[in-house]
């Protein structure tokens, strides 16, 4: 296969799964695939062995998940638009809404559907302010119980979506213990609630235990059933962008141009300012791996190698699977990363090429 392409490994992508179905068993929780953070179909089969659906962000997102992954479809979006509710509804199995002034434009409607509310409890873990649900002036659900009592009969859930990248799960159980202070007398009167994604409880070391006994007492106390919504966590560590180097150079450093880009098919990195992983990342050779779009700040990182690097050099991009497949772009018309899988046994298989006919299409 010619890079760059995205490589799905399976045999590194179970680990996070079977996390999940132990989670799920010793919870009682169930677990939703955020496809906001990542949507690449082709593994679905797999996923949905070991989760009980998809939860949403669009329109587009909701049809996916309703024809692509076996089990509960949850269709959450900042705002419905008029024209799109129908289709929401035809394709979901519960709708949630951001705001009761949308709960209540569309209650109509939606009247004999399963309705959720998002709430915002204004306390996160986001060291980003970019990504903060709680920001200050955040438009990302309800957060006063005042506003949210009026409509709580029309609704049988709640979404609380708050935390990010959270790998402590002390200050979990301190949120969930602000969270049931709060909205508590409310939430006892719901029957289910998702506590959304972020918490990165297939990490190394996470203490998976604490987290099922507290997701387990917080559900029996309230008697409600508990959903999660792991996007990275599913898929951390799973997926490499597999790139070539095509040129190299010296300007004060040593620079070697690969053959996708930061700008066009890892775009997280550059909005947060951070660096690609390259493993290992260890030898005398200290080189900047730059991408090759015009834009001056498409920059991977510096990393360091065993050996000088020169064109024809295969490079991996380690994971590059959460948030950046789902946000590739066409920027500069380069090549847009084929899809490939690595199964179980080790074999690798094309499932998607991009083509100038794709990019031409995207455009008009």
């Amino acid at each position: 296969m010619h890079t760059p392409y995205y490589l799905i490994d399976k045999s590194r992508l179970l680990p996070n799964l079977e996390k999940i179905a132990w989670l799920r068993e010793a919870s009682g929780a169930k677990a939703l695939l955020a496809l906001k953070c990542f949507a690449t179909w082709s593994v679905f089969d797999l996923m949905s062995e070991y989760m009980d659906g998809t939860t949403s962000s669009s329109l587009f997102e909701v049809k996916l998940g309703r024809e692509k992954f076996p089990g509960e479809t949850h269709a959450y979006s900042v705002a419905w638009a008029d024209h799109e509710i129908d289709e929401v509804l035809a394709n979901s199995d519960k709708v949630i809404f951001n705001t009761a002034a949308q709960l209540r434009r569309f209650e109509t409607v939606s009247r004999d559907h399963v309705r959720g509310l998002r709430v915002n409890p204004g306390v996160s873990t986001s060291g980003f302010d970019l990504a903060d649900p709680a920001r200050p002036f955040s438009r990302l659900g309800e957060h006063d119980p005042a506003d949210i009592e009026p409509v709580a009969d029309l609704i049988s859930g709640f979404m609380f979506h708050n935390n990010c990248e959270n790998s402590d799960f002390a200050r979990f159980d301190e949120m969930l213990d602000l969270i049931e202070a709060r909205f508590g007398t409310l939430i006892r009167r719901m029957g289910w609630l998702s506590l959304g994604g972020g918490i990165h409880f297939t990490g190394e070391d996470y203490p998976l235990d604490k987290l099922a006994e507290r997701l387990k007492r917080f559900a029996g106390e309230n008697e409600v059933q508990v959903y999660l919504e792991p996007g990275e966590a599913a898929i951390t560590n799973s997926t490499t962008l597999e790139v070539t180097v095509l040129d190299t150079l010296f300007n004060g450093k040593n620079l070697a141009i690969v053959d996708s880009s930061i700008e066009a098919h890892m775009l997280d990195l550059l909005i947060y300012r951070e660096s690609a992983k390259v493993v290992p990342n260890d030898g005398p050779e200290e080189w900047m791996i730059c991408g090759k779009s015009c834009l001056a700040g498409d920059i991977f990182g510096e990393f360091r190698f065993p050996a000088p690097l020169k064109p024809g050099d295969r490079l991996s991009m380690q994971d590059a699977g959460g948030y950046t497949m789902v946000k590739k772009n066409w920027f500069n018309g380069v090549k847009m990363p084929a899809i490939a899988i690595r199964e179980m046994d080790g074999t690798e298989r094309l499932v998607r090429d991009f083509t100038y006919g794709d990019f031409a299409a995207a455009l008009s």
